[in-house]
């Protein structure tokens, strides 16, 4: 057997000796504890070994979906499982919504079977278990037939597997197939209720199954707790995945020293999430964010017992370069992340030297146009408390005494003392808090445009002479369900061909309005008419011109919005030949 890869597989899998359990009846299986978020009933519950995987294989440079996921078991699901179709977490997290489909499930029991891949506290899963199954080279074989690849152009290094755990569920008396992503988003739709009944599966061992060892694809290495429940923000963003490469190179980890990297002159949003107990009207959380001298607060932080909120706040960055330490302070029970590192760099300054006429680069080759971090969408929530009602008669009894007076025949006196009992009680609301999660999202588009500078005299529309200038138009625009809480695209920088697209670049002149933004190139000094131009070098080869631009410092609570975009104009000769020189009489 010829060794396939090297594994970028998390699967590290949580133990199921401390996994708490449903006091459940009926079917339900689960040992342990479990309170008031994993109390269970009849028609909530899951039976250990009901688990397997969803297999999805990317493209290792865009990211993209490639094939169509397949979902592996061991088992034979119900005929009318709902479920949420073959979706891998990348497009989720790409903006994509659940839509639940109700039978029809598509899954395949695999020649080789799986081992267990979600733990219980009767049937602990396998690390090394899981991580021999998905580097097998039988097992690959098989998966490239299942998902309908070439084997060996799937080692070839250019494609990536995704391996998602999926478990098969009874939730309030139907049946699910979920993945980790899946059910986090799904328990946002139901405002918690299914971590309620199920969190000790939802939330904690079936994300928890796999994860990552490294950081690859935009998702961190796993470092928090995997004996203990996990909120839905962090699922949808850190856990429930793992990633199979076919290379001998393991890629390093970026270590990277700041929490932010944010540029001067913008407005910026720093979060952080609190968790920790119940915070409600009775008992809220603030946070305090300490920013260059100032503080920022936001209060009446709401969220359930064993989950979490993101707070953030919105704030302009200072118009010097500098090193900025953000303290947070929780104020009322929570806890949350106390310091933050925001470095603060200029990207202006790095203008193209002026092109002469006798320049000249005989070796010049095409590179490849790079691709910086892209992420077009994000989604965020918050937590909504409401007051359930539930009046309960207090009893209050007590002696109601009665006094009765006579004389009898003989004229002799009496008194008789007696009581009934009498409830003073009272009507008093012993409710509890419920909790909505209201779900947020924004998407960033835009365009680039590249046309020569009017003022090239044999230009077309789309073609010029190297040694003329181009000019550059790009429009950004943000929707979004809440506008407060995100910036527009608030800057943009071009890298050309001629510099490999390193080295120099150009910060481009930004008009705002709203959450529509526009940019163009500065007035170039070396313009005789001072154009916002960029002169192409004259010694260009004849084909396409490509510039690269890179939009970025969008911002929401979930993160920065960027995009990578590009556009061509032709060469065809150099301006040279626009010259006549004549004799004198």
């Amino acid at each position: 057997m010829r060794k396939i890869l090297a594994l970028f597989l998390s699967l590290a899998l949580l133990l199921g000796t401390t996994m708490p359990a449903f006091a459940a009846t009926g079917e339900g299986n689960i040992d342990g504890g479990g309170g008031n978020m994993g109390s269970g009933n009849s028609s909530s519950y899951w039976n250990p070994g009901m688990d397997g995987v969803r297999v999805t294989v990317i493209n290792a440079e865009s990211h993209a979906v490639v094939t169509t996921p397949v979902d592996l078991t061991n088992k034979t699901p119900s005929t009318g499982i709902i479920h949420f179709g073959k979706v891998c977490k990348l497009t989720y997290n790409g903006g994509a919504a659940l839509s639940p489909v109700v039978g029809g499930y598509s899954y395949r029991n695999p020649s080789q079977s799986l081992p267990r891949i979600i733990s219980s506290g009767s049937s602990s899963a396998s690390i090394e278990a899981i991580r021999s199954y998905f580097t097998d080279e039988q097992v690959i074989r098989s998966l490239a037939g299942y998902v309908g690849m070439d084997f060996d152009t799937l080692i070839n290094g250019d494609y990536k597997i995704i391996i998602e755990p999926i478990a098969y569920l009874n939730y309030d008396g139907q049946q699910f197939a979920m993945t980790a992503t899946e059910a986090a988003l799904y328990d946002q739709v139901v405002s918690g209720d299914l971590r309620y009944w199920m969190g000790s599966l939802t939330h904690q061992n079936l994300p928890l199954a796999i994860f990552l060892e490294e950081a690859d694809l935009g998702y961190p290495a796993w470092s928090g707790s995997t004996t203990s429940k996990v909120s839905n923000e962090q699922i949808i963003s850190s856990l429930g995945i793992g990633i199979v490469r076919f290379n001998d190179e393991v890629e390093e980890p970026e270590v990277d020293e700041f929490d932010y990297e944010y540029r001067v002159d913008t407005d910026v949003i720093t979060s952080v999430e609190v968790s920790g107990g119940q915070s409600d009207p009775d008992n809220p959380v603030t946070v305090q964010f300490v920013i260059e001298g100032s503080t920022y607060t936001v209060s009446n932080v709401y969220y359930p017992d064993g989950d979490s909120q993101l707070v953030w706040v919105k704030w302009h960055t200072p118009d010097e370069p500098c090193v900025c330490t953000i303290q947070v302070r929780v104020l009322g029970g929570g806890t949350a992340q106390s310091t933050i590192t925001a470095n603060i760099v200029d990207l202006d300054g790095n203008d193209p030297p002026n092109p002469v006429a006798d320049d000249r680069n005989d070796t010049f080759s095409l590179v490849d146009i790079p691709e910086k971090e892209e992420v077009t969408s994000a989604s965020w929530g918050i937590w909504s408390p409401w007051w359930q009602e539930n009046w309960v008669w207090v009893e209050n009894w007590e002696k109601c005494w009665h006094t009765d007076r006579w004389t009898d025949s003989e004229g002799k006196s009496h008194t008789d003392r007696w009581y009934h009992w009498v409830d003073n009680g009272w009507w008093e609301d012993q409710g509890w808090w419920e909790f909505d999660y209201n779900a947020y999202t924004a998407s960033l588009t835009a365009t680039m445009v590249i046309t020569p500078d009017s003022l090239s005299p044999t230009a077309s529309s789309s073609t010029l002479k190297s040694g003329y200038g181009i000019q550059q138009s790009v429009t950004a625009s943000v929707s979004t369900t809440q506008s407060a809480a995100v910036t527009a695209a608030q800057n943009a920088v071009t890298y050309f061909p001629e510099f490999n697209y390193e080295g120099f670049w150009r910060l481009l002149n930004r008009s705002i309005s709203g959450k529509r933004s526009t940019f163009t190139f500065k007035d170039n000094p070396y313009s005789t008419y001072n154009r916002p131009t960029h002169f192409t070098p004259i010694w260009y080869p004849d084909g396409s011109y490509t510039p690269y631009t890179w939009l970025l410092d969008c911002w929401t609570p979930a993160g920065m919005l960027s995009l990578n975009l590009t556009d061509s104009v032709r060469i065809s000769g150099d301006l040279w030949e626009d010259w006549h020189i004549a004799p004198t009489n």
